[in-house]
Order: C-alpha cells, then sequence, then structure tokens
C-alpha cells in the first residue's frame, strides 16, 4: 500500500524544499517522478533545480527534453512513469491519479496561500476516506522538517 506524506510549507519557497526532498530520496537510491500542475510551474521547476543551490546538482529531466527513462527525477504534468519511480511527488495541487502505482507519495502545499491549504485538506480526507497510512510534516523555524503528533 502507498504511503502518503504531506509537507506543509510555511518557512522555505517550494524550490528550496523540493531539492533537500529530492537530495534524500536520490540518496536512498530511489528515482522519483515530480509533477505540477501546469507546464509553466514545470518550467519553473526545472529552471529551479539548475539554480536554486550551485553546490547541488540534482540529475534530471522533464517532458520538455524528453529521454525520461534515463532520468532519476522527471518533472512531468501528465501520470506517465517513464524511469519507473518508486516515489511520486506532488505540487501544487498536481493530479494524485495513480499514485497507487508508487511506495510513496509526497503532496507538498503552501502553507500561506489559503486556496492551496483547503485543497491539501480535502486530498487529505479523500486519502483517509480510502484507508491510506497518512503521515503529516511540518516545517520548523529553521526550515527542516518536522512529523507532527498523530
Amino acid at each position: 500500500m502507498t504511503e502518503i506524506a504531506f509537507y506543509h510549507l510555511t518557512k522555505t519557497p517550494l524550490p528550496d524544499a523540493l531539492l533537500r526532498l529530492l537530495e534524500k530520496i536520490l540518496a536512498s537510491g530511489k528515482c522519483v517522478i515530480v509533477r505540477t500542475s501546469s507546464s509553466e510551474r514545470l518550467e519553473f521547476l526545472n529552471s529551479a533545480l539548475w539554480t536554486t543551490d550551485a553546490a547541488s546538482f540534482l540529475p534530471h529531466g522533464s517532458d520538455q527534453e524528453g529521454n525520461g527513462a534515463r532520468q532519476p527525477i522527471w518533472l512531468t504534468t501528465d501520470s506517465a512513469n517513464p524511469n519507473d519511480a518508486e516515489v511520486l511527488i506532488l505540487t501544487e495541487g498536481a493530479d494524485g491519479d495513480a499514485y497507487q502505482d508508487y511506495e510513496r507519495c509526497l503532496e507538498i502545499f503552501d502553507g500561506n496561500d489559503d486556496e492551496s491549504v483547503v485543497a491539501a485538506r480535502e486530498r487529505w480526507k479523500n486519502y483517509s476516506d480510502r484507508g491510506l497510512s497518512l503521515t503529516y510534516w511540518k516545517q520548523k523555524e529553521n526550515g527542516h522538517w518536522e512529523k507532527a503528533d498523530e
């Protein structure tokens, strides 16, 4: 059964938080799909992964470049899994269909955006109603993640 984890952004912007999560996933030897809601947001995240931290290089590709089977990180707007990823990251309310095809599904949402918070609560309820295992991570003042009490 897929593990679902919600990451509530309050201290850092999405590209910074995403970079840190992707580093951990790659260090574990897993491939990942990052799904976003639009081609504009995909382009933004693709660019951000190249420029967010000059000391970090994360090998990645996107729908815009092709060759997904060779990329450990694949940025997309659709539900394809060309790199046989074990982890799915959904950003900015991206469609969560096919989450069950992954070991883990991470929902990242902006806690400073009321609409994003409401949408995340709805997605939490939908997953919960299906009997899935859910965890909730919040950011501490320093931007690091802390698992919330259940």
